[in-house]
């Protein structure tokens, strides 16, 4: 039998968990575009690739065709400590709603960081432990993926440093000291500790960071530290890949229950939590199996799905990274300092990029304030308070759940809970204070930051 034809339930252990990711590029009809080397605008090569990453994930970021991946055992031994995570259907939400639609939601703060970013921290680093390594560096937003990865790090021995967008340094200072508390160095970025942080505050000394900026400074530490590598907590493949285990897991239960979502709703900064959650749905639409309408749900602060461009673009702001081709505002765009830290980045997941290019996927952007006024009418009947990131999809959901009350129709709605919010008080305070405002780019400032993007056809 080809591996084509081998279904999803081979790959459940005993557990009712996956044992293998599933990489969803490999049923795209349209691959995403290869990653360009800044210097010669040609694909990058795998040997470029490993003075950056580590090799095995250089194998799976380049892997187009391979639709399952094995798990190895010991990350599906860290996996049995919170996963499979709750399908959780939102009885309390739609009663409240009065709404015929039925709400599921994946619930992925069951952890100590807090987020689904523990999936793909533990993964990448168990790959740099098994090439010897000494360490990894990377950057954090608001800090959900810098938790997951010095966690990752305690566990498997591993030295970390984190660089952390400066106005969530500030803001968040509880995930900050549970970075520390787990061993890793956290740096507020922009810095004057790495060459190309020094450039950047010279150019804008009051700058807030984005997590771009934090994105260069990382690079520059793995590659001029010897024995440590850069690992990324979203928008690379592998990432997406990794995550494939919330979708999976979604797809198990829901089969079990005899559901079938209509709409698949996720909130998106760079798509790893996005990506991961639609793999498997996404899969048997590619295929023609089943249909399912899937929303991206981005700030209307940091909007690159719907007001950005899709082309070519460093993924950094210091301009050191691969080219990847993808929807971005430009990689010198720095959002304004709103609370949904972890989706300030200026460009999306090549993977969901080419999906929403070719029409499988559409996105919406939403303001700050009526996030966080969906946030407190979920908190208030499902009794979880969640991240401002995941929010932004609660407040799709909200509003997809609604017009089934308006028209009658008793919808399935999957939603990704990616994360809690219990280190961003600092967020919720301002809004209940009405202190909060909303920022929306002008489309002169976007215009100005695309126009500094690499010329590549």
């Amino acid at each position: 039998m080809s591996e084509k034809k081998i279904p999803y339930k081979i790959y459940i252990d005993e557990n009712e968990m996956p044992n293998a990711w599933y990489n969803l590029r490999a049923d795209m009809k349209v691959k995403p575009a290869p990653l360009m080397n800044p210097g010669t605008h040609k694909p990058m090569t795998a040997a470029e690739l490993e003075g950056v990453f580590c090799s095995e994930l250089v194998q799976q970021e380049l892997d187009n065709t391979t639709r399952y991946i094995e798990i190895p055992q010991e990350i599906r031994d860290f996996y049995k400590m919170y996963r499979p995570s709750p399908l959780v259907r939102a009885y309390n939400l739609e009663k409240k709603l009065g709404t015929p639609a039925k709400i599921y939601y994946k619930f992925e703060g069951n952890n100590t960081s807090g987020s689904h970013k523990l999936n793909s921290a533990i993964a990448q680093a168990y790959y740099a432990k098994k090439q010897g390594l000494k360490g990894v560096t990377t950057e954090t937003g608001a800090g959900q993926w810098g938790t997951a990865l010095s966690m990752a790090c305690a566990y498997l021995d591993l030295d970390c440093k984190v660089y952390m967008v400066k106005v969530s340094y500030e803001q968040k200072p509880f995930r900050r000291e549970v970075m520390r508390t787990y061993g890793a160095s956290v740096t507020p970025s922009p810095s004057m500790t790495t060459q190309v942080g020094r450039q950047i505050l010279a150019e804008n000394p009051n700058t807030t960071g984005s997590l771009g900026c934090a994105i260069s400074e990382a690079v520059e530490a793995a590659v001029t530290n010897e024995g440590y590598r850069y690992v990324l907590g979203s928008v690379l493949n592998q990432v997406v890949l990794h995550q494939s285990v919330i979708g999976l897991e979604s797809k198990i239960a829901l089969d079990k229950y005899g559901e079938k979502p209509d709409i698949i709703i996720g909130c998106a900064g760079g798509g790893s939590n996005l990506g991961g959650l639609i793999s498997p749905f996404m899969g048997e639409k590619l295929r023609g199996e089943a249909d399912y309408e899937v929303i991206a749900v981005e700030p209307a602060s940091c909007p690159s799905f719907t007001r950005g461009k899709f082309v070519y673009d460093f993924c950094d702001t210091g301009m050191i990274c691969p080219l990847a081709k993808m929807y971005t505002l430009g990689s010198g765009f720095i959002p304004s300092a709103d609370h949904a830290g972890g989706l300030r980045y200026h460009g999306m997941s090549p993977v969901l990029s080419q999906l929403y290019h070719d029409g499988y996927m559409k996105a919406v952007s939403v303001k700050q304030t009526d996030v966080f006024a969906a946030a407190e009418e979920f908190a208030k009947v499902e009794g979880i308070l969640p991240a401002p990131e995941s929010s932004h999809a609660i407040k799709v959901a909200i509003d997809e759940a609604i017009k089934c009350k308006e028209t009658g129709e008793a919808k399935t709605i999957l939603f990704g809970l990616s994360g809690t919010g219990y280190f961003d008080l600092v967020a919720y305070q301002n809004f209940n204070d009405g202190v909060m405002t909303n920022y929306v780019p002008s489309d002169e400032e976007i215009a100005q930051s695309l126009a500094k993007a690499p010329k590549i056809d």
